[in-house]
């Protein structure tokens, strides 16, 4: 096979790799010796760049990575949620492992600015993408439209494409939230919830509305809140609740966002807050601190972001399946008691 006379301008890292039928992080990783790859693999992504004489061009990587580095994408909705920046920490973690660095995008919860932040990433070369979805068409995330790069998606399983995905066991840690207050002989449970369009949301709610209908409780829909996860929201939402003739006795809250919305329509209740008691998914920044008690569905956020991120790679080698893989993170539910 003969060589082109100038390589560096003519081909491309994906030139190589498609040549080779592999993914351009493939190569990257082959020519710079890093794990994550089959030495078979290895072998014949150098045997082939010795044959057409490809030299990586290190000053335009250098300009689009800031180091000879590979870049992945992580999309997320909310930034002011804590569980995105945990998520951030856990797919550093294995990039960094990589030789790898992090760009990362935020859409406000809006699908529009979504398949904006996933354009403009790919435009700019990312190797693959960790995208935490904003709606539930995930079309824009097929393979053609992004040029072959890889996706995993997080906290939400793929609608319409075929990807690998990392959730959170939503509907089982709320059904056991609920549980437990019902155990605790609560009959009237108002549920902060989030909307239906997300998978997190239905499957919240699902949990909770399961729970009920397993003790035999009829659902109240003067009880039931379904919005954006935003802690002003949830707070109007439980006071409204909490206003009426029959307020519920606890409050069951979809994610952290609201359960500070709910501790906070509790702050000047005239009978103090230890009158209602408050379970909430995900746990929060100083829990075992507040006045009264507050029972949590716990997991751990970075490890969402570990494995989402260890499956994009994992991707890259010949020996995964080519079946579309779901990883379900676990849940437990933790109380924490009214400090002494």
């Amino acid at each position: 096979m003969s060589t082109n006379s100038d390589p560096e301008q003519a081909l491309t890292m994906r030139d190589v790799a498609k040549r080779l039928g592999v993914s351009p992080m493939t190569v990257s990783r082959a020519l710079r010796g890093q794990r994550g790859i089959g030495e078979d693999t290895r072998k014949r992504v150098l045997a082939e760049v010795a044959a057409i004489g490809y030299r990586p061009n290190k000053r335009a990587r250098n300009l689009r990575s800031g180091g000879p580095n590979e870049l992945i994408g992580l999309v997320v909705t909310n930034l002011a949620n804590p569980f995105y920046s945990q998520l951030a920490v856990g797919v550093e973690q294995v990039c960094v492992g990589y030789g790898a660095r992090v760009m990362l995008g935020s859409t406000g919860e809006d699908p529009q600015a979504e398949r904006e932040v996933v354009a403009d990433m790919v435009e700019r070369g990312v190797d693959g993408l960790v995208v935490v979805p904003a709606g539930h068409d995930h079309s824009h995330l097929g393979g053609d439209l992004l040029n072959g790069t890889p996706v995993v998606l997080a906290a939400s399983p793929p609608m319409g494409i075929e990807v690998d995905c990392v959730l959170v066991d939503d509907f089982g840690g709320t059904r056991q939230a609920c549980r437990e207050l019902i155990a605790r002989g609560h009959r009237r449970i108002g549920f902060l919830g989030l909307p239906p369009s997300l998978w997190t949301g239905s499957e919240r709610f699902r949990g909770y509305a399961l729970a009920l209908e397993e003790a035999g409780i009829a659902m109240d829909e003067r009880y039931v809140s379904r919005h954006r996860g935003d802690s002003a929201l949830a707070e109007k939402a439980a006071r409204g609740m909490l206003a009426l003739d029959e307020p519920p006795t606890a409050l069951l809250t979809a994610n952290n966002r609201n359960t500070v919305g709910a501790l906070r329509a509790l702050r000047d209740r005239p009978d103090g807050s230890k009158a209602i008691t408050v379970a909430g998914f995900d746990d929060i920044e100083l829990a075992d601190m507040l006045d009264l008690p507050l029972t949590v569905v716990s997991y751990d956020p970075v490890e969402v972001g570990r494995v989402a991120a260890s499956l994009l790679f994992e991707r890259q080698t010949s020996t995964v399946s080519p079946q579309p893989r779901r990883v379900t993170i676990s849940t437990t539910l933790v109380d924490h008691p009214t400090p002494r």
